[in-house]
């Protein structure tokens, strides 16, 4: 799960993970489920939900009447052998990020990056390396 006290997860935060990772995008405001206490919560996400074939990303937002989470450093980690895949999904999460590390191969002998994009999240993203 996404929720961090630096961002919000907007329709246009969902959007541009939905536009890295694919697949389907559904969404559900506070409003929309019936969950609404504070007024200002009714356009917040209360169910998002991005799924392909082999990934599900979920988000929340958290209402006013919950209290903000402290931890604000977050980093979500992508694994695996796709290669074109994985490096499909750095490419776009690079967009307005600042790199950490680039994608490059490791000392472990995988391909491994990090980046905080463009929302303050940060992404570890390890390509398996082929056995020996």
């Amino acid at each position: 799960m996404i929720r961090t006290a630096q961002i919000s997860v907007s329709s246009h935060t969902l959007g541009f993970y939905h536009a890295v990772f694919g697949g389907e995008l559904k969404t559900m405001t506070f409003a929309e489920g019936g969950m609404v206490q504070d007024p200002a919560d009714a356009d917040k996400v209360m169910h998002g939900q991005i799924e392909t074939d082999d990934l599900t990303l979920m988000a929340s937002d958290s209402p006013s009447s919950m209290p903000a989470p402290t931890v604000s450093n977050i980093s979500v980690s992508l694994s695996g052998d796709d290669e074109a895949r994985l490096t499909g999904y750095w490419e776009g999460l690079s967009d307005g990020a600042t790199v950490i590390e680039p994608l490059t191969k490791a000392p472990w002998g995988d391909t491994f990056g990090m980046l905080t994009d463009r929302f303050g999240v940060t992404w570890l993203v390890n390509i398996s390396g082929v056995p020996a």
